[in-house]
């Protein structure tokens, strides 16, 4: 055997006794696990013994606490019984107290209203009146000291009211008149022009005076020249006439070229351009008062006015002023400025129609401003500036306030006071003189005249025709602006005395 083969069968060997090795370890480790297996097994069995052993008495505690609760539900339940008893009981004893209070308080109401019975029947018979007539006296007197009590609380507060609103309507007339800057002297009969050299004088006066004594002629004014220094004078009592007179001597001017022939086409001119003067003035006029959207015959008829004066002040000019017045006040007072401002500068364009229709300024021009499509506030606050008619809103008195202001403001007016006087002496004469007349009041400014009549020599049935005559009379010898209404008035008493 050579070294070799015992080296193979020792390898094979030592295999041998390595893989008995592991098999032995591979056992023994099995055994261990079998061990511990089992080990697990009988602990998880003891575990599981214990689980229902604890199962078991507490399913046996818990029988127990059934039949406790059950035992303490039998009770509950006999309690419940026992306090519903009681309860009917009280409910009862309830319905029998309330039955007995019903009856005594009955009982005691009877006894109440008989006592009263007897009581008000011993009153009435110590005061001889009975309770109906003494009730009627009481309430009487009450009334009476409400009612004397109220008075004197309504004439407290007028007092308040009339002193607190008369402080305050002058502050609103004075804040509205400070706020308003316009020009208060009045106007006047002449027109001043600026000369623009010297040399146009002489243009104006013409050869001997002929262009003067032509323009003189055609408009019928007076060309003053020399009076005032670097100007011209046209003076005329027309202003419709003086109007026309400086549009055509103005067109003169600035063309240079005066001479019959070029005066005569500068006085056609003025005259065929009078529409486009009043169109202008109107829509001016308008402007300066704000306000808009006017129909185009209320603005020309507006414009128309610029030659109407009263008492020396412009119609128109009266009437930008007393727009402007009535929108500060309306401010003021926090009524509505538009119809403020838009019937103050629609009062008096009745004036400017009065000549053609007959019938007041004031009713003229609320026609005219309702016919062209004002709103029914404006048209009342037209007719009634002077009261011909009721004003219906505090704006048609606004209008009124604005309508005085303007032409109170000093400087405005030029009529003298003894010439008012003087005047409305003439009419109160001219009436009087009329047979039957006992006393003659010139009232409203001249433009009303109240007549009071003899009942003794007029009688009811000549009372219209003595009101025709004086209006007839009136008219043929008096001047007036507008209308004048008369009013004839006849009273007649009796007395008599009992011996």
């Amino acid at each position: 055997m050579t070294v070799g083969d015992i080296a193979t069968i020792v390898g094979l060997l030592v295999a041998c006794l390595v893989a008995l090795l592991l098999v032995l370890v591979a056992r023994r480790e099995a055994d261990a696990q079998r061990a511990r297996a089992a080990d697990d097994v009988a602990s998880i069995k003891d575990e599981a013994r214990s689980l229902l052993t604890d199962a078991q008495r507490r399913e046996a505690r818990a029988a127990a606490r059934e039949d406790e609760l059950s035992a303490e539900q039998h009770v509950l339940t006999d309690r419940e019984r026992a306090v519903r008893a009681r309860e009917d009981a009280v409910a009862e004893t309830d319905r029998s107290v309330a039955r007995r209070a019903a009856d005594a308080e009955r009982e005691a109401a009877e006894r109440l209203a008989s006592a009263d019975r007897e009581a008000r029947g011993r009153l009435e018979a110590l005061a001889g009146l009975t309770a109906d007539e003494a009730r009627t006296q009481l309430i009487a007197g009450l009334v009476a000291d409400a009612v004397n009590a109220g008075a004197a609380q309504v004439r407290r507060a007028e007092v308040q009211a009339r002193r607190t609103a008369d402080a305050r309507a002058k502050r609103i007339v004075v804040t509205a008149v400070q706020r308003t800057v316009v020009a208060t002297s009045s106007q006047s009969a002449v027109t001043i022009l600026p000369l623009p050299s010297d040399e146009m004088k002489g243009r104006i006066i013409g050869k001997e005076g002929r262009n003067i004594r032509l323009f003189e002629a055609l408009t019928g004014v007076n060309v003053l020249i020399d009076d005032t220094p670097d100007a011209v004078v046209l003076s005329c009592f027309d202003p419709e006439r003086r109007e026309i007179a400086q549009s055509a001597l103005e067109a003169l001017m600035a063309d240079g070229r005066i001479h019959p022939q070029r005066i005569e086409a500068a006085y056609a001119d003025a005259v065929a351009g009078a529409d486009d003067r009043t169109d202008a003035a109107g829509h001016d006029a308008a402007e300066r008062a704000g306000v808009t959207n006017l129909h185009p015959e209320l603005v020309r008829t507006i414009g128309r006015l610029r030659l109407r004066t009263s008492y020396g002040q412009n119609v128109l000019e009266h009437l930008v002023e007393s727009a402007l017045l009535a929108a500060a006040m309306a401010a003021e007072v926090g009524a509505d400025i538009d119809v403020a401002r838009r019937g103050a500068f629609l009062h008096d364009i009745g004036k400017a129609m009065s000549a053609d229709v007959p019938g007041t300024h004031a009713l003229v021009g609320g026609e005219l401003a309702r016919r062209f499509g004002e709103s029914a506030v404006v048209v009342n606050a037209i007719a009634s500036h002077h009261d011909e008619v009721p004003p219906d809103t505090v704006e048609a008195v606004l209008v009124q306030a604005a309508d005085a202001a303007s032409a109170a403001r000093p400087g405005a007016r030029r009529e003298e006071l003894d010439q008012y006087v003087e005047r409305m002496d003439k009419l109160e004469q001219l009436v009087a003189a009329h047979p039957g007349v006992r006393r003659a009041l010139a009232m409203s400014a001249g433009r009303e005249v109240r007549v009071v009549v003899e009942p003794t020599e007029v009688d009811d049935f000549a009372l219209p025709q003595l009101a025709v005559a004086i209006a007839k009379h009136i008219e043929a010898d008096l001047t007036y602006p507008g209308e004048i209404k008369v009013t004839v008035v006849r009273e007649l008493r009796a007395s008599a005395t009992a011996g």
